[in-house]
């Protein structure tokens, strides 16, 4: 290629990698996707994010560091301005940086300027009535087993419209508005944060009825007794209330959430057809990923945890198209691979020496087809000490307390029990040890529980692979516990 190609990075919140057509879920209605990654992208089966929330994944996906080295792991500490983030250094590059949607990575307050060229906000807003935490009617009575459930289901559209225009809708035609009017003179980089499939669960038509009901796979069950799982997940589970629910209203559940995953696909399309439009679909390379997963059912929970690391939560969509020119094999990669090597892969396909120790991997001889080896182990990380109160996201408590959709959660997290203790995961493509510093670890053979219902901790057959795993979260932290500055300082 005679110049760098545009990037674009489709970033939806909170999508779990097992709703995707492709990835062999009947239920799942995402032909854009499927498409793209039997065609022209590689789609890995195997990515996962280095936090199980949004703020932390997003300042490690962006930077390439894990949370753990600069202390990234709550929803309100954000990359710092001597901090590296992928957008600034595509600025720095000459890049014409447009960024729609979400925040989550860098302190509002310091604003945006450094970070890209246009911090898109639509002329026109979207209505009030889209935001399903303010338009909260639907949650029903306090007392009820929907309050704390996140479901909200079919929404209905204004009159007037033709789509329910909320901040997502806003933002894709906002993007599509920017591919059409790119700026000749300068690579184009399109960061689309996507809110949607973050729950509330739902959506409108036609993607409401999108998912046929009877093929949604079975979900993994509420452990009896909770034996052998992290504190937090039966504290939630008995605050959230739903154990009364009926595999029917669980399925009216996860298919808003399925649809909400739809609907995404269809603007996925949409961003496509414009970029082919444009004339520039053959120079731009496209990137897909979520920053973490969702229950969405899944052992009898709805939305997430901080500092648990099931696959449902940790286990993203991830798939690449590079530019015409780079060599790519479309398929479905089994390499093991986090969101931290995404920064290094553009870095790569750029040609870009960063001027920062981190820790990503280029996925380019992936990509090619050269290999499906890429990590022996996957990492992710959550969770604070005791003592650490300005971890505990009392910010959240603030704006909402008792009957904040979050509460469930969040009033473990500003308690000093042991649920919301520090932990690390350590994942091989068998086995997931999870290190917890006030709590038993955890221990499962993926192979044959693929669930994780069985925590084999205390299994002398096991003893062995806990020693060899404990090994290698010690190299791990041993290699990645900090980073010294490129640049030297002078002593006199």
């Amino acid at each position: 290629m005679g110049k760098n190609p545009h990037i674009v990075i489709i970033n939806p919140d909170q999508w779990r990698c097992d709703v995707m057509g492709h990835m062999g879920n009947p239920a799942a209605v995402t032909p854009h996707l499927d498409r793209l990654a039997r065609t022209e992208a590689v789609s890995f089966r195997n990515a996962f994010c280095q936090n199980p929330v949004c703020t932390p994944s997003r300042c490690s996906f962006m930077s390439g560091w894990y949370p753990h080295v600069r202390g990234h792991r709550t929803m309100h500490h954000m990359m710092q301005p001597d901090e590296p983030v992928l957008l600034k250094t595509l600025k720095d590059a000459g890049y014409y940086v447009w960024w729609g949607g979400k925040n989550d990575l860098v302190p509002a307050e310091n604003g945006f300027a450094d970070y890209c060229d246009i911090k898109y906000q639509p002329a026109v807003p979207p209505r009030r009535e889209t935001n399903l935490y303010v338009n909260d009617a639907w949650r029903g009575r306090p007392e009820g087993d929907n309050y704390f459930s996140f479901f909200a289901g079919k929404l209905e559209k204004a009159e007037d419209e033709q789509i329910y225009y909320d901040r997502d809708w806003a933002n894709v035609l906002g993007a599509i508005e920017m591919i059409r009017r790119a700026p000749a003179d300068r690579p184009l980089c399109l960061y689309l944060a996507l809110n949607v499939p973050h729950p509330p669960y739902g959506v409108e038509e036609p993607f409401y009825s999108m998912t046929d009901r009877s093929k949604l796979p079975p979900r993994i069950p509420a452990p009896s007794g909770w034996a052998g799982k992290p504190s937090i997940l039966k504290g939630i589970w008995e605050k959230q209330g739903m154990q009364g629910w009926t595999e029917e209203r669980w399925n009216e559940l996860r298919a808003t959430y399925y649809g909400m995953c739809a609907r995404v696909d269809r603007q996925f399309g949409m961003v496509m057809d414009a970029l082919r439009e444009a004339g520039i679909y053959d120079d731009t390379a496209v990137f897909f990923f979520s920053d973490h997963g969702d229950f969405t059912g899944d052992y009898g929970l709805v939305e997430k945890t901080q500092n648990t690391f099931e696959d449902c939560l940790t286990r993203v969509p991830f798939m690449m198209k590079p530019p015409k020119g780079v060599p790519v094999k479309p398929r479905i990669s089994e390499a093991m691979v986090e969101l931290i090597d995404f920064p290094a892969t553009v870095e790569a396909l750029l040609g870009i020496t960063p001027g920062h120790t981190h820790f990503g991997r280029s996925l380019l001889p992936v990509i090619a087809g050269e290999t499906d080896e890429h990590r022996d182990a996957v990492f992710c990380e959550g969770g604070r000490l005791h003592g650490e109160e300005h971890c505990m996201e009392k910010e959240h408590g603030a704006t909402g307390g008792a009957a904040g959709l979050y509460w469930p959660r969040i009033q473990w997290q500003q308690q000093e029990g042991p649920e919301h203790t520090k932990a690390v995961m350590v994942r091989t493509k068998r086995y997931k040890y999870v290190r917890r510093y006030d709590e038993q670890d955890e221990l499962y053979d993926l192979r044959c529980d693929p669930g994780e219902n069985v925590n084999r901790i205390g299994d002398p057959a096991l003893a062995e692979v806990v020693a060899e795993l404990k090994e290698r979260l010690l190299d791990f932290f041993q290699e990645t516990c900090d980073v010294v500055p490129h640049k030297a300082n002078k002593r006199m």
